[in-house]
């Protein structure tokens, strides 16, 4: 089985990439994060015209999550148990939200494939250390590691995986002294990162296409993707028998390339059980 994860940041201004992307790499499974889609509004034609079904959690402009299939689609769970809703406090730092009442965002999406349960996840950003949505976010993780805790079990095939924005170690940013003092490199966040592998999760290094560094996410200023000034943020966790039966793991980065990208590249697992 090959599954992918990948933060297209707007599946309405990456459709003809995924599409061909679909088309050339062919995952049995997809997770899409950062759609910005309603459900109704989901362009999956293409997607499904080549075998794939589709499972939905999206709002609209901002957050959303999906997974394609085309080894099955069963058991779907939009959000998790216990996800804590977004309330917005009086000095909300995103004037968009200013005076919006709590919502729980679509951020999770879980479903079964073809006999692999897998999680897709937007994780909350965080913005910056004195932000609401930094506190918001380790809440978003404790809840979602309580929510997993019921999910994972030594014998079966689970992932849980998308854009976890967290760099897991400083080894996985091109420069950590420049995120002293941010979000993403927390010794909170980390902790966060460590509580979901206690669960029995392991993180499936994947390998770089070029250069020694495994980067999901490259920044769209100042040429950083050709510098390959980069951070690792898209992760895939696997339970026991599927990080015991990975035969390949990679960066496309390739992805990243040409016109018009996601700032992220896709992670690709090859397993065999």
């Amino acid at each position: 089985m090959r599954i992918a994860t990948w933060n297209v940041n707007s599946v309405g201004a990456r459709l003809p990439r995924l599409n061909e992307w679909l088309e050339l790499v062919e995952p049995d499974v997809l997770c899409l994060q950062e759609t910005k889609c309603a459900d109704d509004a989901f362009p999956g034609d293409r997607a499904e015209e080549l075998g794939y079904e589709i499972a939905l959690n999206g709002e609209g402009r901002w957050n959303g999550v999906a997974i394609l299939s085309r080894v099955g689609l069963a058991d779907v769970s939009r959000g998790f148990d216990g996800q804590p809703a977004y309330d917005p406090p009086a000095d909300e730092d995103d004037p968009a939200l200013i005076g919006a009442p709590p919502k729980v965002e679509a951020r999770a999406i879980g479903a079964t494939c073809g006999g692999l349960r897998i999680w897709s996840l937007y994780v909350p950003n965080g913005r910056t250390l004195d932000s609401p949505h930094y506190p918001y976010k380790l809440e978003w993780l404790a809840a979602l590691r309580d929510a997993l805790a019921q999910e994972v079990t030594a014998d079966r095939p689970f992932v849980v995986t998308g854009d976890f924005n967290i760099i897991p170690t400083d080894d996985d940013v091109w420069d950590p002294s420049l995120f002293i003092g941010s979000t993403h490199v927390t010794e909170p966040e980390r902790s966060a990162l460590a509580e979901l592998r206690k669960l029995g999760l392991t993180d499936v290094m994947p390998r770089a296409m070029k250069y020694d560094t495994p980067y999901t996410y490259w920044d769209y200023r100042a040429g950083m993707f050709h510098k390959n000034q980069g951070m690792r943020i898209d992760l895939v966790y696997a339970s026991a028998p599927v990080a015991a039966a990975v035969k390949d793991a990679y960066v496309d980065r390739d992805a990243r390339k040409g016109k018009g990208p996601s700032d992220h590249a896709p992670v690709v697992v090859d397993f065999d059980l």
